[in-house]
């Protein structure tokens, strides 16, 4: 479908807003150039109505999902290289364009540990991608290989390491050209600077040493595959780290008296910086002396369009380029942990992360869950951790997977084979969506924010995926009120459902 003025108005729709609501609006996109838009002020700008209308009978029209936990699909895995640049681009693109089914529209594809020589290669290859009918690929995470030995999980002991010399240890293992600033990223046309996320142990010998730098060039970092005690973890937060990895899972699960990495949900603001500067306990872990506050007034403005700038326009008026823009977080300063304002909890002295969480009903049990959900929504980010075999069409069986292993699929289990080991997942995001709002009992509004703003604002992409904003892009996902996907849309365009596709 294709308007003839290239404006589209989607009405008689539900619309989830950045706190989780749903209200009812018309959403107006340029499919033209693929944003969407503000309705009135395109209207007195152009003097122009859409001329196609498209009723969604009352169904929910929301950005589109976004998953920044993926390790394949559809058979390809992310992590396999045979030295093959253009069967490994094929691979990218076809689980792009197929991964729409399920609602998503934008990844992180997942890398995890390997052998060290395989790191940049890989990484290189995975720059921002996407075609007119697909999802955008964002860049890349890589999970491993400075992780801890105990929580590795499915990763390959032989190939964890020590970043002993710290950045530079991650310069050697990613590729120096990989670590580069957001900044200086070259742009060509509409490539955008790569997302990039490093999962690893803060503990490790060398890590919390990179922590400054790698937070400077513009990579977000995240706690995982870690057994950091409390200060360590905290330490982390306060040096930058921006998420946990899948929450709950290869990490010392909650204990009063050292409640680990899971205790960063309900951080006390009053006793998380005084509590690290203890150092006797954890000689090799670097002091945090020297960390300055950052006060509200030196956030960094977004160029993004807010409620005094025109909405992108063609016929003479600029159109705002559909690159994604990274916003820098910075910490807020802390009021006094002492007040009398009943009901409030003092600001935080740092910024309490983002959390993923698989909500397949396996990794995690609903009441865990629900448990973290209450302690931090704002932080909640949904992901799939989603191995090669995820398909909705795949059958139950024993599956290939890679390194002689082999994957045994029943239903949402995952396991390798002879182990219960579980080994990613294979369920998708829109189900996931699903059962968060049915063990959190949040609303169906509140669970999809989880898998679309939150994750944006995680990675500092929030002007322009995972929200309804004025510029943003035009990926829409259409569903019932039951959460189920009805339609996909890239820049405005419908993608899914198309021609049929067999599973083989």
């Amino acid at each position: 479908m294709t308007s003839p003025n290239g404006l589209v108005c989607f009405t008689n729709c539900l619309l989830p807003q950045e706190d989780g609501s749903l209200i009812k609006k018309d959403l107006w996109v340029d499919e033209t150039c693929g944003l969407i838009l503000d309705a009135q002020k395109t209207f007195y700008n152009r003097r122009d109505r859409p001329s196609t209308v498209i009723d969604l009978g009352g169904n929910i029209l929301s950005p589109g999902l976004l998953d920044i936990q993926i390790n394949g699909a559809y058979g390809f895995d992310f992590s396999i290289y045979e030295d093959n640049d253009e069967a490994y681009h094929q691979g990218m693109q076809m689980i792009a364009e197929r991964i729409v089914e399920t609602g998503v529209t934008s990844i992180l594809p997942t890398i995890i540990t390997q052998e060290k020589a395989k790191y940049p290669k890989l990484l290189n290859l995975l720059k921002p991608f996407s075609t007119p009918t697909s999802a955008t690929l964002l860049g890349w995470h890589a999970e491993g290989p400075f992780i801890d030995y105990d929580k590795r999980g499915a990763h390959r002991p032989g190939y964890l390491l020590p970043a002993v010399d710290g950045f530079k240890s991650f310069e050697e293992a990613y590729g120096s050209e990989n670590l580069v600033d957001t900044e200086d990223w070259v742009m060509t046309g509409d490539q955008n600077p790569a997302v990039r996320l490093i999962t690893a142990a803060p503990e490790i010998p060398g890590v919390m040493d990179a922590l400054d730098e790698l937070t400077k060039k513009g990579i977000a970092f995240s706690i995982g595959h870690s057994a950091a005690h409390t200060e360590i973890a905290t330490q982390a937060v306060l040096r930058g780290a921006r998420l946990i990895t899948h929450l709950f899972n290869a990490m010392p699960q909650l204990h009063h008296r050292d409640p680990s990495i899971i205790g960063l949900l309900g951080a006390s603001p009053h006793l998380s910086a005084p509590i690290i500067n203890d150092d006797s306990r954890y000689p090799d872990t670097p002091s945090t002396s020297g960390l300055e506050a950052v006060t509200p007034n030196e956030t960094p403005k977004s160029d993004s369009p807010d409620s005094s700038q025109s909405s992108p326009t063609r016929n003479g008026s600029p159109l705002k380029d559909n690159r994604i823009r990274l916003n820098i977080p910075v910490r807020k300063e802390s009021r006094p942990s002492l007040h009398l304002d009943k009901g409030q909890v003092a600001d935080m002295a740092f910024d309490r992360p983002f959390y993923g969480l698989i909500v397949d009903g396996i990794h995690v049990h609903p009441n865990s869950v629900r448990l973290a959900y209450s302690s931090h929504p704002e932080g909640c980010i949904l992901i799939t951790d989603a191995q090669k075999i995820l398909d909705p069409h795949l059958k139950d069986g024993v599956h290939e997977w890679r390194d002689g292993k082999r994957f045994v699929k029943d239903g949402d289990r995952l396991f390798i084979e002879g182990t219960n080991t579980l080994a990613g997942s294979v369920v998708t995001l829109d189900t996931c969506v699903r059962n968060f709002s049915r063990f959190t009992g949040c609303s169906l509004g509140e669970a999809i924010k989880c898998a679309t703003y939150n994750p944006a604002k995680c990675l500092g992409i929030e002007d322009t995926k995972g929200t309804l904003r004025s510029g943003a892009h035009a990926d829409l996902v259409v569903m019932d009120k039951q959460g189920v996907i009805l339609s996909t849309w890239i820049k405005g365009k419908k993608v899914w459902p198309g021609v049929e596709v067999i599973s083989t």
